[in-house]
């Protein structure tokens, strides 16, 4: 028989180690179910996948690497401002539309920079596979939806469908705290526009054709450019903006942006619109024609891809003519465009049918 103090003693152990077991598994379980916590509050928000849910289905879209939030704040701006375009197999190819967009960030005045705030948003695999290529900032928005690797024809289903996708998704930047510049890929960048833009105005738009005033509803304004500030306004403008598909079917969302850019709903919210001179904001529907001035060029009321890929080739190569100019010739304004060619308003407007107009 042990001692009483020796039997008291060694029950003491016991209980300590009993007691010290059962603290250990109680911090294996709560460490387990913390750890579960932190990677389901990793998962991205809800309320973006609800709107674009195939955009995440791909493997590399739902990674954090590839996260909209993530690429978004890589590319910002102090101010929290990015420039977006969006791409399709069709312009991604090698030696078509994006090389040459790029290509004019490269060369323009004060443009280079920009593309640390650029960031490409992806319609389907191919192009976000070229867009990791060539660029840093890449997002993958691929639908099962609807097809957008071709080349989208003006006016037919997958034309409206990417095009409404396309305020939708503008929308959602907007929502997460972000400015954006929205360019079309077929928009050379010559000069930096920002000392361009209005700062008063929360959504400026480039205009087909200009009229002379910045706040003249009788613009036609070009939905392939245009600089929109993140605020309450700017946010119920696009709400509206996107739900009038609704009220207007069949037309697309510029058209759709002239019906409802007198609307009172305008005035209610306060949104200041302003309208860019197509003097800095030029296109081949209504050039720039002061290379002292430019800062884009779009390559509108164009047909085909070939005519496109052609036209913008020309405004490369006149742009870079004006740079080697001596500053003396620059100032006389010696040099001017020598577009459109085989985007003339003439072949534009007689291929111009719904079924077979190129996306402009």
């Amino acid at each position: 028989m042990l001692p009483e103090a020796k039997v008291i003693r060694l029950r003491r152990v016991l209980a300590a180690s009993l007691f010290f077991a059962v603290v250990s598994l109680s911090c294996l379980v709560l460490l387990r179910d913390v750890d579960s916590y932190r990677f389901f509050s990793s998962l991205p928000s809800s309320g973006f996948p609800s709107i674009f849910p195939s955009a995440y289905n791909d493997t590399a879209a739902t990674s954090n690497e590839y996260s909209l939030e993530k690429v978004l704040n890589e590319a910002a701006m102090k101010d929290g401002t990015v420039i977006l375009t969006t791409l399709n197999e069709a312009w991604a190819a090698p030696n078509s539309v994006i090389d040459l967009f790029l290509e004019s960030f490269r060369i323009g005045d004060r443009t280079r920079t920009l593309l640390n705030h650029l960031v490409i948003i992806a319609l389907d695999q191919k192009a976000f596979a070229r867009c990791q290529i060539i660029h840093a900032h890449c997002f993958s928005l691929v639908s099962e939806e609807a097809d957008f690797r071709e080349e989208a024809y003006f006016m037919t289903p997958r034309y409206l469908t990417m095009m409404w996708r396309r305020i939708d998704f503008l929308r959602s930047v907007l929502e997460m705290g972000y400015n954006f510049v929205f360019t079309d890929a077929d928009i050379m960048w010559f000069r930096d526009p920002f000392p361009r833009f209005h700062l008063d105005a929360d959504f400026q738009i480039a205009c087909d054709h200009f009229t002379g005033n910045f706040d003249d509803v009788q613009n036609r304004p070009n939905g392939g450019f245009n600089f929109v500030k993140s605020n309450n306004r700017s946010i119920g403008f696009y709400k509206f903006w996107y739900s009038s598909r609704e009220t207007y079917p069949g037309y697309h969302d510029q058209d759709v942006l002239n019906f409802i850019k007198v609307h009172p709903f305008i005035t209610d919210i306060g949104l200041k619109m302003r309208f860019l001179d197509t003097a800095n904001f030029g296109g081949l529907c209504e050039p720039s024609r002061d290379l002292n001035q430019v800062c884009t060029m779009h390559a509108n009321c164009c047909f085909g891809m070939d005519s496109k890929l052609h036209d913008l080739r020309v405004m490369l190569q006149d742009w870079k003519h004006y740079l080697s100019l001596p500053p003396s010739l620059k100032k006389l304004s010696v040099v001017s465009w020598r577009v459109p060619q085989k985007c003339s308003l003439d072949s534009f407007r007689h291929n111009g049918s719904a079924e077979k107009t190129s996306q402009d």
